[in-house]
């Protein structure tokens, strides 16, 4: 994923005082230079397709809400046989966002002092500094939370052998140990 130093490959900026009142449709077509980059920083074989549609509001007092869907086809290498295996993303996208300093990104406090969450509500605003939120950094994380992290091929499994087989330079530099002692 990328970090704050790190402009998302599918960056889109939206200036949050020029959003209409009734919001704007934001649509992001990954092209094939994007594509590679999206495949190189979430170390996949490939990304063929990426996507996203979001409809992006503004939100009580200078805040901005996204809503929308990120969808991508995708390579992974196999966990077990290193083979492509190939994957759809089809994630829901919804954040809110408030400028930094606002009342609204808060935390509820108890009288105890401690910080006060209900798992079944929404997730707490988040904050951007400046004029400007990236949606498409905000697809991008949601595309991120949507890949699997151990894809397998279909039929692809370990043999109880292999399982059980000790081997590496981590196995080797034990084993070392093991008999100087």
């Amino acid at each position: 994923m990328t970090d704050a130093t790190t402009p998302s490959p599918v960056s889109f900026p939206v200036h949050v005082a020029r959003l209409p009142r009734k919001g704007m449709v934001v649509t992001v077509e990954a092209d094939e230079a994007q594509r590679a980059a999206l495949a190189g920083v979430h170390d996949l074989l490939a990304v063929d397709r990426f996507s996203t549609t979001l409809e992006v509001t503004p939100w009580k007092q200078g805040g901005v809400r996204v809503e929308g869907r990120v969808a991508a086809a995708i390579v992974q290498a196999c966990v077990v046989t290193l083979e492509p295996v190939e994957a759809a993303i089809d994630a829901a996208v919804e954040a809110v966002f408030v400028p930094e300093g606002s009342k609204l990104a808060v935390p509820a406090y108890s009288a105890e002092g401690e910080i006060l969450l209900d798992a079944e509500g929404d997730d707490a605003p988040e904050l951007f500094s400046g004029d400007t939120v990236d949606v498409g950094q905000l697809a991008e994380e949601f595309f991120s939370l949507a890949i699997d992290p151990y894809p397998r091929k279909a039929g692809a499994a370990l043999s109880p052998g292999e399982a059980e087989e000790k081997h590496g330079p981590l196995y080797d530099k034990l084993k070392e140990l093991k008999k100087k002692l």
